[in-house]
This record gives structure tokens, C-alpha cells and sequence, in this order.
């Protein structure tokens, strides 16, 4: 392997794609991922708004949906760049410019998710938009894979690999966008590419060879876009509670409201961390893929978190067709989700019997039907926010009293 590109001072020059040691030392994101990763707060914090408007006009199911399709094609795509910088970074001038056709890619996207929620709620599929900036970001990933198979002979097979399976599926995508298909054949052609993009990546890996991830630095990347989805729940907290101290003052509902945001999402920060992702990918690179794969579910599920507790306060606000038992389940549902997709990301990594996660997850589960029984009895939605607040925390508590000694007999197993 190629060593790692220095960071002096000098000219970005062409530097050959010969792949990143995985060993390196000290190795962690660079100033230009993380400009990367500001153009998906602003993507998280369109689709986040645009389905607690959904939520709150009873358009459940019609924004659940447009939810998940923007959530797929912001998050897959960006998998997809940072699983190749990990292993091919060279910071030269030509990674830097298609890294900034990435972004371009991102923000375009962003501005057609208006469109396509307003297009679920009639019941067509405007992605017109969306499927530009979708296709302009793969078009970028194609051109940095054709580069890196030119250099890598050893891996060439695999980024090959991507190239056609990918290339096709942009093919499809463009079809769904412009050319115009009874609904049934829609469906079927979606599936299919979905189908194709998952999994036809994790054949190749499988298949064809590993790239050279840095176990590290992949784990500290996909952290840094958990933090940013992270933020997606404290920005909705705080537009939410701002448009609801505006119009009525504060209340104390609106203080609920507040310290339950934010409280809840470090508990849910906490959670995610209590693992250390990095350790364990150094020690079983096996299983990455499938890893990586589970962050899809944990990304959607956090930012959907948001999008409930906005909607909660068009509750409070009296702008919402929801009830208090609808507007509670807007914050339930995918805190339930999230709980479990975490868990079903340390079982991924450390197998075999946990009663410890049993018990909490138990525990977690509980709390959250607590809530929900609350809303059902007409107490005040203060009350179930409060309940739903403390869920994270069972396995907070847990982890901080246990996890240590547990961690540890885990990574001894491995």
C-alpha cells in the first residue's frame, strides 16, 4: 500500500490511487470530509421539516415514504464516498473537485425534497429533482472508482465492479424520474434498484475482494454522521419550541418540550458510543459491510426522532390533525426503532447471548409503552414526552454500571 498523502503546505498534484495502508497510524477525517458532511445538515433539515409537515397534516404513511426515499439516496450515497475516501483518499486537486461535484450533488437534492413529499401526498413520485443531484454525486463516485482501478491493480476487480453495477443503476433511476410508468412497473423497477444498489455492493466486497478500509477512521466518519443527525433533533427541538413560545409564550409544555429534546438525544448520543465500532471492525473487517449497512436504519430512525418532536409541538401549537396519542407515537415509534436498530448493531458485532441487552432493551420498551398508555388516558402530551425522555437513559444507566466489564469479555471473544 501507498503511504497516506502528507498535509503540507504544497500543489495538490495527481497523486496515484494506489490505496491507504489500513494500519495507519493516528489516521482521522479530514477537513474536507467534514465540509462534505455540512451539506447533509441541510439535506437531514429539509427532510426532517418536510415529514413533521406531513405528520402534523396526517399525511402519515404518503410522508413516511417520501421520509425513507430521501433518507435512502442522502445517506447511501454519502456510505458510498466515505467507504472510498477511507481507503483511496489522496487530497490531491482531483479528489477535491469531485468531492465539491459531491456537494453540488447533495444540495440539489436537497432543494427536491419539497417536491417529492408534495408529490407522495397526491400520490405520484416526483423525484425528478432528487434523482439529478442523486446521480450527479454517483456520476463523481464513478469517475474517483475508474481512477482508483487505473492505479490498483490489486483491488481493480471490485472498483470495477462498482462502476457497472452502480452505472446501471443510474440508468434506472433517470427511467423512474423522466420517463413516464404505470404505478405497478414503477414499483417493480424501484425494487429492483434498490436491490441493486445494496446488493450488489455487498457482493462485490464479498466477492471480489475488500477495499482497504481504515477501521478507525471509518468508525470515527460514520460517528461524526451520527452527530450530525444528532443535530437534526436538537434543530427541530428548537424551532419547534420557538414557534411555540412565540405564538403562546412559555408554557410548560413548551419547557417539557425543550429539556426533552435535547436530554433525549444525549441519551441517545450516549447509547451509540457506548460501543468502540473501531476496535472491533480492526479485529473483524468482515464485518464492515453489514455494519455499514445497519447505520441506515440508525440515521433514519434519529432524524425521524426529530421530525416527531416538531411534530409534537404543531400539537401543542394547534396546527396539527393529530391527536395526543398520534402526536406521541410520532416520537415513540421511531425512538422504538432506533432502540432496536442499535442493538441489533452491537448483536452484529458482539454475538451470542446478552442477557444484559435483553434486560434493558426490556427495560427501554417498557418505558416507551408507558408513554404511549399515558397519551391514551388524556393525560397531558407533557407526560408522555417526559416518559419517552427517559428511555434512552435505561441503557445509559446500564451500560455505565455494566458495560465496561461486558465490553470487554465481548472483545475477548472476538
Amino acid at each position: 500500500m501507498a503511504p497516506g498523502p502528507t498535509r503540507s503546505l504544497r500543489p495538490h498534484r495527481l497523486i496515484p490511487m494506489s490505496g491507504r495502508d489500513p494500519g495507519d497510524a493516528h489516521r482521522s477525517a479530514t477537513p474536507l470530509e467534514l465540509l462534505y458532511d455540512l451539506t447533509l445538515v441541510v439535506a437531514f433539515s429539509i427532510a426532517g421539516s418536510q415529514f413533521a409537515h406531513s405528520l402534523a397534516a396526517d399525511h402519515v404513511w404518503s410522508g413516511l415514504l417520501a421520509f425513507l426515499f430521501c433518507m435512502f439516496a442522502i445517506i447511501w450515497a454519502w456510505m458510498t464516498y466515505a467507504w472510498f475516501a477511507s481507503a483511496y483518499d489522496t487530497d490531491d486537486w482531483g479528489f477535491r473537485i469531485a468531492t465539491l461535484v459531491q456537494m453540488l450533488g447533495v444540495t440539489i437534492l436537497a432543494l427536491g425534497i419539497g417536491d417529492l413529499f408534495a408529490g407522495f401526498d397526491e400520490g405520484v413520485l416526483d423525484n425528478d429533482v432528487i434523482v439529478v443531484g442523486y446521480v450527479i454525486m454517483r456520476l463523481s463516485m464513478i469517475s474517483l472508482w475508474l481512477r482508483a482501478a487505473r492505479d490498483d491493480p490489486e483491488h481493480r476487480s471490485v472498483l470495477l465492479g462498482y462502476v457497472k453495477v452502480i452505472g446501471a443503476a443510474q440508468l434506472g433511476w433517470i427511467v423512474t424520474a423522466f420517463v413516464p410508468l404505470p404505478m405497478p412497473a414503477l414499483i417493480v423497477l424501484m425494487a429492483a434498484l434498490y436491490a441493486t444498489e445494496v446488493g450488489g455492493s455487498a457482493f462485490l466486497e464479498s466477492r471480489e475482494g475488500r477495499l482497504p478500509i481504515h477501521a478507525h477512521h471509518i468508525a470515527e466518519r460514520f460517528g461524526l454522521l451520527a452527530i450530525i443527525t444528532f443535530g437534526e433533533v436538537v434543530l427541530g427541538t428548537t424551532t419547534a419550541v420557538e414557534a411555540v413560545t412565540t405564538e403562546a409564550g412559555w408554557t410548560a409544555e413548551a419547557g417539557v418540550l425543550a429539556f426533552s429534546g435535547i436530554t433525549m438525544v444525549v441519551g441517545m448520543w450516549w447509547v451509540y458510543f457506548s460501543i468502540p465500532y473501531g476496535e472491533i471492525l480492526s479485529r473483524r473487517r468482515d464485518l464492515g459491510v453489514r455494519w455499514a449497512y445497519a447505520h441506515l436504519a440508525i440515521y433514519s430512525a434519529i432524524a425521524a426522532v426529530g421530525a416527531g418532536l416538531h411534530a409534537v409541538a404543531y400539537y401543542l401549537e394547534h396546527h396539527s390533525e393529530l391527536g395526543a396519542i398520534g402526536s406521541t407515537l410520532t416520537v415513540a415509534i421511531p425512538l422504538c426503532a432506533y432502540v432496536i436498530a442499535v442493538y441489533m448493531l452491537f448483536h452484529l458485532l458482539l454475538p451470542g447471548r446478552d442477557p444484559l441487552h435483553v434486560w434493558l432493551i426490556v427495560g427501554t420498551v417498557a418505558c416507551i409503552a408507558l408513554a404511549v398508555v399515558l397519551a391514551l388516558t388524556g393525560a397531558s402530551i407533557a407526560w408522555p414526552v417526559l416518559v419517552l425522555t427517559v428511555a434512552p437513559w435505561i441503557s445509559v444507566v446500564g451500560y455505565e454500571v455494566h458495560g465496561d466489564g461486558h465490553i470487554r469479555r465481548a472483545l475477548e471473544r472476538l
